[in-house]
């Protein structure tokens, strides 16, 4: 006899998908041509019971790894099998501890000796576990993705290019159509810069608000690096949202390299003070921001950004052209003298909701600083990032398609 609780549980899950009718939430967020393209997209029948609530997305887990996300609406065991070719032959599951990771429904599986430029087929799996006592355990349905692919991160290569969006605010369709400004320009990654939500709310709006468009729009065949805004850090959701991502190093702030470029990332926190009474005593973000200052500085002399042709920091809050408050100040503060200091090339923000290009200014800033823009209609921007070993360029371009800013480095290394 089944459990009463999981009886309840999956009654739960079932109920939460009937109620993403076909004019509900899935079926409002991305257009029919991508529905079209993506049956599974559509939403499941609870008759089917066992189902997929987000397909796979990418994660970039550094050299020779690539790490495979996916959601499940029942507990399951799951793994993922691929290859070289469409017969696999390999197959990873996640370990934690010796105990294989089972009886879950998010999955994070890193598939580690990857081949650097390689071509890989995959196909996910998740088997459903109706029953788990211990000294027995009894498996439901398994279902599976599909055939899928995707080439591996090159950290030698001699380019890189990758699109920055940044302040979607809980808008998914701004997802979908910037990424269809992009035009035929290959890209190795996306990176999503902060603000993707006005606040952490519950799974099904990350799923419905980022997974999904995301896996349709590129994420199941190219990865997606992430790091929060000052919106994530809000609402009941917020400590859970790591469950959802995974970057390297396995924390919210990292830096890792691609190409010609190294990239450094650093999670800005709250723009108001620790103690301003709607955070009600439980944030402590100045002390992460000094944490992650030091870290910096430690990374900026490491010998993977000293001999990179190119360095870039993606932050949500820009440390200048801001609104002078707490957060963005003690970035200012902070952040500044270390990119002064270590020659940063380049710094990419998003947070004002003002697009622009902002050269360095002497005593100030001695490196570019480029905003994207903001969640409106007229005001939401695509940044378009390409470098080899000689050049760095990007594009921004508004929602209409129209290129509102460039920007150009020669290699100095």
């Amino acid at each position: 006899m089944n459990n009463p609780k999981q009886s309840a549980d999956r009654r739960s899950f079932l109920k939460s998908a009937a109620s993403l009718g076909a004019t509900g939430a899935l079926g409002s967020v991305l257009p029919a041509s991508v529905l079209a393209r993506n049956p599974s997209l559509h939403p499941p029948d609870p008759a089917k019971g066992h189902v997929f609530l987000s397909e796979p997305y990418l994660q970039y887990a550094g050299p020779g790894a690539m790490t495979v996300m996916w959601i499940a609406n029942l507990p399951s065991y799951s793994w993922v099998e691929y290859g070289e070719n469409e017969s696999l032959g390999k197959k990873a599951h996640s370990v934690t501890d010796g105990l294989i990771d089972a009886y879950n429904r998010i999955n994070k599986i890193t598939l580690n000796g990857l081949k650097p430029g390689t071509t890989y087929k995959y196909r996910v799996y998740s088997k459903e576990i109706t029953e788990f006592k211990p000294y027995k355990l009894t498996y439901g349905n398994t279902i599976d993705s599909g055939l899928l692919s995707f080439t591996t991160p090159n950290e030698q290569a001699d380019t890189v290019s990758c699109l920055v969006l940044n302040d979607v605010h809980d808008r998914p369709d701004t997802i979908t159509h910037l990424l269809s400004l992009k035009g035929n320009d290959p890209f190795d990654f996306v990176f999503l810069n902060g603000d993707l939500f006005d606040y952490q709310t519950n799974e099904q709006q990350l799923i419905d608000h980022l997974l999904v468009p995301c896996s349709a729009g590129f994420a199941k065949e190219k990865p997606f690096l992430f790091v929060r805004g000052n919106h994530e850090t809000r609402g009941k959701y917020r400590g859970e949202i790591h469950q959802y991502f995974t970057n390297p190093q396995n924390k919210h702030y990292y830096s890792y390299t691609w190409g010609p470029v190294h990239f450094t990332v650093i999670d800005t926190g709250e723009d108001k003070p620790d103690s301003e009474p709607v955070y009600a005593g439980i944030v402590d973000f100045d002390a992460y921001r000094e944490e992650q200052a030091r870290w910096v500085d430690q990374v900026m002399q490491s010998a993977a950004y000293k001999k990179a042709k190119f360095r870039v920091v993606f932050m949500h809050i820009p440390t200048h052209h801001h609104n002078n408050w707490h957060g963005p100040m003690h970035c200012q503060k902070l952040f500044t003298p270390l990119f002064n200091k270590h020659k940063v090339d380049l710094c990419i923000s998003g947070h004002t909701h003002r697009y622009g290009v902002h050269e360095p200014v002497a005593s100030q800033h001695n490196y570019p600083i480029i905003i994207g823009g903001g969640s409106r209609d007229g005001s939401r921007t695509l940044i378009k990032l390409k470098a080899d070993r000689k050049d760095l360029n990007l594009s921004m371009l508004l929602d209409d398609g129209k290129e509102v800013g460039r920007y150009h480095l020669t290699a100095k290394r």
